[in-house]
């Protein structure tokens, strides 16, 4: 992934080949209930591009991002409101790191999205603002091992609502450039209610309606559309929505989908996304759909021991042995980890805490150094 501010992934697909964001559903099978969902979306809603070149506003259009490399120092991020479902620090956010709405980005969703290409972890922060010292306030965050099939514990956000991550979703021009989208895309709706589907974790419902969407919900555009009479590089975008389809992520406006700001967009041929209605998607068979009643009970992971042993130099190696995680922080200082051990060298007494989650819960250990 070269690095800088949009900087082109050249090919990289986040995620396994068998995570959903990558699946290629154009033959999955369509919900009973399908028709009657779209109705009520509303099947005159047409779509819309949440993203392109230049200000609108006087803010930047879309979700931006920032690819960083190894020599990107870590940095703590404070909490202010979902702190006990989120990922801690330290995380690679640069102090200038683009935030939604730039330049005014206001009181919106100010989403900050970090790529570490040096380690393959990704960074997203909600209501993102630069604190003191270098830090970063954040109402939420979560951090997602690249390399995987993470999944978020259960009832649990992220920087989205629906607890998944953003940047999979979203349009960017250096894949459309290169002629194919391989991977779902983000959209919002303005009614969703309380349940979800997997990878998404968590709801944020504002409707008792049964025909309002669950988190996680994906349609499709239909195989019979004809997108022969669109620009190139917008029949991508199209081809990618029967191919991976469009995936809710968020209460917003009703069919807006996300993509990266970048001066290259035609803001005139992305509009042309706007002549299709929604009546040209089906929604796909939702299975299994999570409620209050019947969300997934299990164990958090399990830390077998944590400890610190002196080595070589003055410095001192952490050594961890979990089971049942699917990634694990060290905080403070280090961020996240793989494998089972890393030396540190801390200029002072620290304590280190070894935060282990799955999709059930988090468990931690603490130790401290010297």
């Amino acid at each position: 992934m070269s690095a800088g501010v949009g900087g082109s992934l050249n090919g990289f697909v986040p995620f396994t080949a068998s995570n959903a964001w990558n699946e290629d559903i154009s033959s999955a099978a369509v919900a009973p209930q399908s028709t009657n969902i779209v109705n009520f979306i509303g099947p005159t809603v047409h779509l819309h591009p949440d993203f392109g070149a230049g200000l609108y506003n006087g803010s930047n259009i879309g979700i931006p991002y920032v690819v960083v490399d190894g020599s990107q120092a870590f940095v703590d991020i404070n909490f202010n409101a979902y702190g006990s479902e989120s990922d801690p620090g330290p995380m690679p956010v640069p102090a200038t790191g683009p935030i939604e709405g730039d330049p005014n980005p206001g009181n919106g969703d100010r989403h900050v999205l970090v790529l570490d290409n040096n380690n393959c972890f990704l960074y997203e922060l909600f209501g993102a603002s630069p604190g003191i010292g270098g830090a970063w306030n954040a109402g939420s965050a979560a951090i997602w091992d690249l390399t995987t099939d993470e999944q978020r514990p259960y009832t649990w956000t992220s920087a989205d609502a629906a607890g998944l991550p953003i940047f999979p979703g979203l349009v960017r021009y250096d894949e459309v450039a290169a002629g194919a989208i391989h991977h779902a895309l983000r959209f919002t709706l303005p009614q969703s209610r309380a349940a979800f589907i997997p990878p998404a974790s968590h709801w944020a419902a504002n409707s008792t309606n049964a025909l309002a969407a669950p988190m996680g919900m994906r349609m499709r555009l239909k195989s019979s559309y004809d997108i022969s009479g669109f620009p190139p590089r917008v029949q991508v975008i199209l081809t990618a929505m029967k191919k991976y389809g469009i995936i809710m992520a968020d209460n917003g406006s009703a069919m807006y989908i996300s993509g990266a700001p970048d001066d290259r967009w035609d803001n005139n041929e992305l509009h042309t996304l706007s002549q299709v209605p929604t009546s040209a998607f089906e929604v796909l068979l939702m299975q299994p759909l999570y409620t209050a009643s019947n969300v997934p009970q299990g164990s958090a992971p399990t830390i077998n021991s944590f400890t610190a042993t002196a080595a070589a130099g003055g410095a001192t190696t952490l050594n961890w042995s979990v089971s049942g995680a699917t990634y694990l922080i060290i905080s403070p200082e280090i961020g996240a980890v793989r494998g089972n051990s890393i030396t540190v060298q801390p200029a002072q007494s620290t304590t280190y805490t070894l935060y282990a989650t799955n999709q059930f819960g988090r468990t931690t250990a603490t130790v401290t150094v010297p």
